[in-house]
């Protein structure tokens, strides 16, 4: 039960990081290199929020962190990004100077040294054979429910609807009158609102420093990837795939050789099926499957 929950627990974290990524490079094919960055936004705004409210001000961090990572990214697509739609490849230059400006401005503001962060509460769940962190069990709610609201917008509504249609065919949704300029501003404002809250949840189970969030990107695109560009399900599966193999592997060997197996057999996998588990419908998408 223990393994299991730890499984749900990393994959949980996983899925709303890459979430936000899988939208923005399914609707704008944008590699964006600094993705990861806004975990490490969503961490130390809980640090800042604590730091003046003590402990009990996580519950401001989880609704402020959100608001800061999507203004944040409302920024960078308005003043870096909306000016490479035609360039995509220049993306993965002008993001990751991004992602090196914004470590180098965290490390300037705060420090080198780890920041302390604290659980909302403390105390543990009674499971078979044991207990568990409480705080751990709340995460793998929290993500769920914000898994399945992304699920929902994406599904059920017309905006949804919308953004189904850019990611297929940008051109014919925009010439039936849908503005994929503004839809774009707001899928990436809101890939980054997710990796924030991202950053807020994990961020008293880690330690935050002004490179917490490296570690999630490559892991991240081999889930889209793995999954399906531009496919919501795609990346959820590819998410739960990766979350697994990892977590196992880790009782096994150590860690940073489990993520590199898991990667390796990545490869593998996106080898014979360069589509994906779940296809999805961007033109980034129908690249790989022509390879």
């Amino acid at each position: 039960m223990t393994t299991t929950l730890n499984i749900l627990s990393y994959v949980s974290i996983l899925v709303l990081v890459a979430l936000g990524l899988a939208i923005v490079f399914g609707m704008m094919d944008i590699v964006n290199l600094a993705h990861a960055e806004w975990v490490t936004i969503g961490a130390y705004t809980l640090a800042v929020v604590q730091a003046v409210a003590g402990a009990r001000g996580y519950w401001l961090a989880l609704v402020a962190a959100p608001v800061v990572g999507a203004a944040l990214g409302w920024c960078l697509e308005r003043l870096v990004i909306r000016l490479l739609y035609d360039r995509p490849l220049d993306t993965l230059l002008a993001t990751y100077a991004v992602s090196l400006i914004l470590q180098k401005a965290v490390e300037l503001v705060f420090g080198t040294q780890p920041m302390l962060v604290y659980t909302p509460f403390d105390g543990a769940l009674p499971i078979p054979g044991g207990s568990y962190p409480a705080y751990r069990v709340f995460v793998i709610v929290v993500a769920l429910a914000v898994t399945a609201g992304c699920w929902l917008l994406f599904t059920r509504t017309r905006f949804g609807t919308q953004l189904r249609a850019v990611i297929q065919h940008p051109t014919m949704a925009e010439a039936v009158g849908i503005n994929t300029r503004r839809l774009n501003r707001i899928a990436f404002s809101g890939g980054a609102a997710l990796a924030s809250l991202a950053g807020v949840l994990v961020a008293p189970m880690v330690s935050v420093e002004s490179h917490m969030g490296v570690s999630y990107l490559a892991k991240a695109f081999f889930v889209i990837v793995l999954g399906g560009i531009g496919s919501i399900a795609g990346s959820i599966l590819g998410s739960v795939v990766i979350g697994t193999a990892e977590t196992l592997l880790s009782y096994r060997v150590d860690s940073s050789l489990a993520s590199a197996i898991v990667l390796v057999l990545s490869i593998i996998v996106i080898r014979f099926r360069p589509q994906g588990l779940i296809p999805g419908f961007s033109a980034a998408h129908q690249l790989l499957g022509k390879g």
